[in-house]
């Protein structure tokens, strides 16, 4: 029975499994491997609480029973069995099938005792093996994976659960969660992830894996751990108690691995001495908190153990505790910013190489000998918007890749034109091309703290496909007509057309004229060699389009909010670059409402882009669906806002949409935007993609309370955008509607490109988030927390554990934990001047709050959306990524000019302490001028040869890719 060869791979090893699979492959043994719990009549669920054993003897008899009456009851079934209670219960049961034990097998079937005694000798013989296998493992070893075709058929029928495996950081060798994939996620009846407790019952998986599950019985599974910890052992040594079960599973099979390149980080020279005799085979630790530790040969451990190198896994064998891999390269030195950077961009598998001699060859010219000019026949093919339309863009400040446009004017009829005006990449990127294919390989432009990695090269994203102020531009517009007063659509035109904006605007430019204040003026390029008559004149016309756009944006996102559209919170921290490109501040991104107003048109013109290519291709059209999230994820949002009094309903969009409208603190204006961030949090992830692949009940976005959506505004950072710009030509052009749909993806085609882009989306957001992340560290690092001041700020609770709290500082846009329990076991107490200290003591978690209590009766408590001051630090680690430290000094707000300014305008000042980090990039960019040779001499020192071999040569320019920044920078 398939029932007992698994029981044999899952509890006696793999060696009596091999043995048993010889035995059944072997022609002169009529064995036959019967797969009976993939038969219908003979697989039998397992119930409440029964135990696997006894689950599995019953499935193997009912099997048989199933067998001998698939016989015509002619043919007596023997079942041999060591359990007593299984050959009381079912010995006489069924007439013709036979319960027995092995020792009434023998005297029965095996009349010749010779024989019989070397069946015994040989059972025991292998139960001493697998007892010293067992030994010598020392309890470590794996099971062995199932084969494809088991999980498969196990997926299809229910018993097993195919899903992506998500390790949790923070408790890397305890928690793993299984993220329900395909059609696991609507057959099995789960409404949450699955926990994979421990190392064993992970099985060998790693993070990023598609890995597949089978259940535990009920009264095997687990619950969340709730307690703070920085490692693993911190967990067990606080006694917290875990939340409510939740279902709990170990991996049998892997369908997709997820390896990759790793960067690690090698022992100490202590540490290798500590590995034993075997020095050439080195455990190495990844910077990925997430991924074990990785054995490598190597001589050269010595001598890298201050630099990150990349390695790659090879396999990972069910004997071993570890993977075994191989060294890749050396990437720099630990703490160095270049090398830090090269980091998150392996991590991320980012490619940053060149683009290549032949695809530069197929960028257009513009050279100020040889300019770019607009072409007859694009003149004649194309509307020409230049003197007819007022257009001007809105973005950041130094932002080089403009992809959009607006414009707003009144008609002759009355009505108003609004008008969205998106470059037209695709005229210049060819489908199939070079730079097409290497567009669509990248996915996306990657924004990282301090720099950006373009999608398309520069010539394209920051001149020609760059809607820049004063210059002929090719577009791609939609443009509606709108009612004077209600802003109703009367109708909406899609085309190519031709450009000239007429301001670069930045966003804090345009919201100083929508507030009415003029003396901005002197910032806007194009006003300054104006004279006052025609600067006055064209200064009330921009002035009365931002106005007018700004009423239309309001109308739309009322009627979207109707619908029931999230204002959500996300803490966005910028690196604010100078001049010359250096740090000048680190800064929470500020809300404008013209930030709103430009989302809004952006919003309008993707849905009706998305009507109409949906329209024209409904089973091949890219669009981007956002599903509704978890209830079960919006616990903590529930309950955070019951302490304040505050109810969130979030049965729909609209409901939650309303709640947090609602969810106003008049005294503490913090309260609702951590609410907001919370629902965030809760939140699924928006996707892109292929209508063919979905029913149109699906194409919903939650988030944006929107029939069907996609991208279309940003072709020059999204190639999801230029496939949408391609399908919406294909659908209004007459002429070459033939030639253009020939290059249209198919259904299946489109549903691969839309994973693949997905995939390296979430690639830049967790780049973009560590690069965040890794300046925040350089921001408060080499300072002394004890005497600096700005390392002092203002802290909000949001979230209770039984250990400590989580705290957010609104200053800086940091969110992070606190503990009020120490590794000393001491607790937080705090004098009557709010002033805290460590002392004996114990903690009290409720629902809302949590109360320290020392041994002398002092207490402390601590609630949600309290204000506390807080110190701020950095946590230096050799292996991974440094991290923000926080730590509670009083009970009491801190309260300084910063603070006070923040509650009351929510701007903040510029930090002097960024200028440090400058002082760190200044010397890393003097650095680059003698960095080749250092990667000569590292390249003489870690290679196998001294020559200059291929692999060589393009390692190297892989290596001054990434240290080659200096055209980079910039958002």
């Amino acid at each position: 029975m398939q029932t007992a060869c698994q029981t044999v791979q899952h509890q006696r090893g793999r060696r009596q499994y091999n043995k048993l699979r010889n035995l059944l492959r072997d022609a002169r043994h009529d064995c036959i491997l019967f797969a009976n719990e993939f038969q219908q009549f003979c697989y039998l669920p397992r119930e409440r609480g029964e135990s696997m054993e006894k689950w599995q003897t019953r499935s193997i008899y009912n099997a048989a029973v199933w067998y001998y009456h698939h016989c015509q009851d002619r043919m007596p079934i023997v079942m041999v069995t060591e359990d007593e209670e299984a050959i009381q219960q079912y010995g006489s049961e069924t007439e013709g099938v036979f319960v027995i034990s092995f020792k009434n097998y023998l005297d029965n079937f095996w009349p010749d005792l010779k024989a019989a005694r070397e069946l015994c000798d040989s059972i025991l013989q292998s139960r001493r093996e697998r007892e010293n296998e067992s030994q010598e493992s020392h309890g470590k070893e794996y099971a062995e994976h199932l084969p494809l075709e088991v999980l498969e058929a196990g997926i299809k029928s229910g018993r097993y659960i195919q899903g992506i495996l998500n390790v949790n950081k923070h408790r890397a060798q305890i928690e793993a969660f299984v993220r329900l994939q395909g059609a696991s996620c609507k057959d099995s009846g789960l409404a949450s992830d699955i926990l994979i407790h421990g190392m064993k019952a992970r099985n060998r998986s790693i993070h990023g894996d598609v890995v597949v599950v089978e259940l535990l019985p009920k009264n095997e599974w687990k619950g969340r751990t709730t307690a703070l910890c920085e490692n693993d052992s911190d967990d067990k040594a606080s006694g917290d108690p875990p939340s409510e079960p939740m279902p709990t599973g170990r991996v049998v099979g892997i369908l997709q691995k997820n390896w990759r390149d790793y960067v690690v980080t090698f022992p100490s020279k202590e540490e290798v001495q500590s590995q034993g005799k075997n020095a050439q085979k080195i455990l190495v630790t990844p910077w990925d908190y997430r991924i074990p530790k990785i054995r490598i040969s190597t001589q050269q451990a010595e001598t890298l153990q201050d630099f990150r190198v990349v390695v790659r896994i090879d396999s990972w064998e069910s004997t071993s505790v570890y993977p075994n891999g191989h060294f890749v390269r050396v990437l720099g030195r630990i703490g160095d910013l270049e090398g830090e950077i090269a980091t998150i961009l392996v991590e991320n598998s980012i490619s940053v190489v060149p683009f290549s001699e032949a695809q530069m060859c197929e960028m257009p010219v513009n050279t100020p000998g040889n300019p770019w000019k607009v072409s007859p026949e694009e003149e004649r093919e194309r509307q020409d918007l230049r003197e007819t339309h007022l257009v001007f863009s809105i973005d950041p400040k130094g932002c080089e890749d403009v992809d959009d446009a607006l414009s707003v004017r009144t008609l002759d009829s009355g009505h108003l034109e609004l008008g969205v005006h998106i470059a037209d990449v695709t005229h210049f990127v060819a489908p199939n091309s070079y730079i097409d294919i290497e567009a669509r390989t990248r996915a996306t432009t990657y924004y990282l703290a301090d720099r950006r990695y373009d999608m398309l090269p520069s010539t394209l994203s920051a001149d020609l496909c760059s809607l820049l102020g004063g210059v002929d531009r090719y577009a791609v517009s939609v443009m509606w007509e709108l009612d004077k007063t209600s802003y109703e659509i009367k109708k909406v035109w899609y085309g190519r057309t031709i450009i000239r904006s007429a301001y670069k605007l930045f966003y804090e430019a345009a919201q100083e004229l929508l507030d009415g204040n003029f003396n901005i003026v002197d910032d806007i390029p194009e006003f300054r060699d104006l004279d006052e008559k025609t600067r006055q004149a064209r200064l009330e016309e921009l002035a009365w389009a931002i106005g007018k756009l700004t009423d239309i944006a309001r109308h739309v996102r009322a009627k979207r909010d109707g619908c029931g559209a999230l204002e959500l919170e996300g803490v966005e921290v910028r690196v604010q670059l100078d001049e010359k490109k250096n740090i000048h501040d680190l800064i929470p991104k500020q809300p404008l409402e013209v930030h709103e107003t430009v989302a809004e048109c952006m919003i309008l013109a993707n849905h009706w882009v998305a009507k109409k290519i949906w329209e024209s291709f409904p089973h091949q059209a890219l669009l981007r669906q956002h599903p509704p999230p978890h209830q079960e994820f919006f616990s903590e949002l529930r309950e955070c806002a019951k302490a304040k009094g505050f109810f969130i309903d979030t049965r729909s969009n609209k409901t939650l949409a309303d709640s947090l409208d609602n969810a106003n603190d008049p005294n503490d204006p913090i309260v609702n935007r951590l609410l907001r961030s919370m629902a965030t949090q809760a939140m699924s992830n928006a996707l892109y993609f292929s209508t063919g692949s979905c029913a149109e009940e699906e194409f919903h976005h939650y988030g944006l309370a929107l029939d069907k959506y996609t991208h279309f505004t940003s072709p020059i950072r999204r190639y999801s955008d230029i496939v949408v710009h391609r399908l919406l030509m294909a659908a209004i052009s007459k002429d070459k509607t033939m030639e253009m749909k020939d290059n249209l993806f198919s259904n299946k085609d489109l549903e691969e490109l839309c994973r693949h882009i997905n995939n390296r989306n979430r690639a830049a957001q967790h780049s973009q988030k560590q690069s965040t992340e890794l300046f925040q560290c350089m921001y408060f690092k080499d300072k002394d927390p004890e005497d600096e001041e700005r390392c002092i700020s203002d802290g909000v609770i949001y979230s209770i554990r039984t250990n400590g709290v989580l705290l957010f500082i609104p200053r800086f846009g940091i969110k992070g934990a606190a503990y009020l329990k120490n590794k000393d076991g001491l607790v937080i107490s705090c004098g009557p001047d709010g002033r805290s200290e460590w002392k004996p003591g114990s903690l009290q978690r409720f629902q809302n709050k949590i109360t320290s209590t020392t041994t002398g009766g002092e207490s402390v408590t601590f609630h949600l959306f309290d204000h506390v001051t807080v110190r701020i630090s950095v946590q230096a680690s050799r292996c991974h990524s440094d991290t923000i430290r926080l730590e509670i000094i009083s009970n009491k707000p801190y309260m300084s000019p910063d603070t006070e300014l923040f509650h009351q305008s929510s701007l903040l000042l510029k930090s002097d302490l960024v200028k440090e980090v400058t002082r760190s990039v200044e010397e890393a960019q003097l650095a680059q001028e003698v960095k080749v040779n250092i990667i000569q001499e590292d390249y003489q020192k870690y290679c196998q040869t001294k020559g200059r071999s291929l692999y060589m040569l393009l390692e190297e320019i892989r290596d001054l890719a990434l240290l080659d920044v200096s055209n980079s920078y910039g958002m």
